[in-house]
């Protein structure tokens, strides 16, 4: 694949595959359209794992079942609509992973939902809205793959969250979504110790501005622009490079981290 660039910064260079992932079955979440769901499992595939995606949204995550089967082979890919907030739907999708490729090694919790309003005008539905979907559907998820990888008494089994820096960082019109997100961060390290007694690794990515070209459009210049300028490279990630790190730690390369959360990011320190 030739090199990509956003045209706000110096263009990066597209990483080919090197079998990172060969013959390993992955479960990723939230992983219709362009984003870095959508990011993660054509860079799964590119390093040799059989995947299996699910997306809240049914039409789209069929179109991106069938693209990504026409290019990898309908063999590796297999999908089901979720929504992280139904614990029903959540078993169903992982019942599937083991039914079409018997069995399960990769988890990469990608599901999350923002939004923007300052707390004095936030509802409890806003509120709850985003901590059901960002941080109880990550719970869920995380409980059904734990559950899954001990039931198997194998060990070598990796989950992999989508937190944000904004867990860490403070940002006006976000608290609902930074509470969340500081919470996968909280729930990553705790669940890994309890999942280590069982060979079982969790880890996180934070993200900091990663954009691809549909929310590039809904994106006002004015905002981008502050945006990318808090950016070292002057640029947003593309969602390929957050994927790259979620490549890293669902591999053997990362096999004594765990407990970890690890920013995707270019800010200025």
């Amino acid at each position: 694949m030739n090199a990509r660039g956003n045209g706000l910064g110096n263009a990066p260079q597209y990483v080919a595959g090197h079998g990172l992932l060969k013959d390993r079955t992955a479960v990723i979440t939230a992983a219709a359209g362009a984003g870095i769901g959508g990011a993660t499992a054509r860079r799964f595939l590119e390093e040799g794992a059989r995947i299996v995606i699910s997306d809240a949204h049914a039409r789209r995550l069929k179109e991106s079942e069938e693209a990504l089967a026409a290019e990898f082979g309908a063999d590796r890919i297999a999908s089901l609509p979720c929504d992280v907030t139904d614990e029903e739907q959540v078993g169903a999708l992982f019942a599937l992973a083991e039914q079409t490729h018997g069995g399960l090694d990769i988890v990469v919790n990608n599901a999350g939902l923002g939004g923007t309003a300052n707390l004095v005008d936030m509802t409890d539905e806003q509120w709850s809205k985003v901590l059901d979907v960002t941080l109880n559907g990550t719970f869920r998820c995380t409980r059904a793959a734990m559950r899954s990888f001990q039931a198997a008494g194998t060990a070598g089994g990796v989950i992999v969250n989508n937190a944000s820096v904004i867990g860490w960082r403070a940002q006006t019109g976000q608290a609902h979504y930074a509470a969340a997100k500081a919470g996968v961060m909280a729930l990553t390290r705790c669940a890994a110790l309890e999942a280590a007694e069982f060979g079982v690794r969790i880890n996180a990515v934070a993200p900091s501005l990663a954009m691809h070209p549909h929310l590039v459009k809904v994106t006002s210049e004015e905002l981008l622009r502050e945006l990318t300028a808090r950016e070292a490279f002057g640029r947003y990630a593309e969602p390929w490079e957050v994927a790259n790190v979620v490549v890293f730690l669902a591999s053997g390369y990362s096999s004594y981290m765990t407990g970890e959360t690890v920013s995707v990011s270019s800010q200025h320190a």
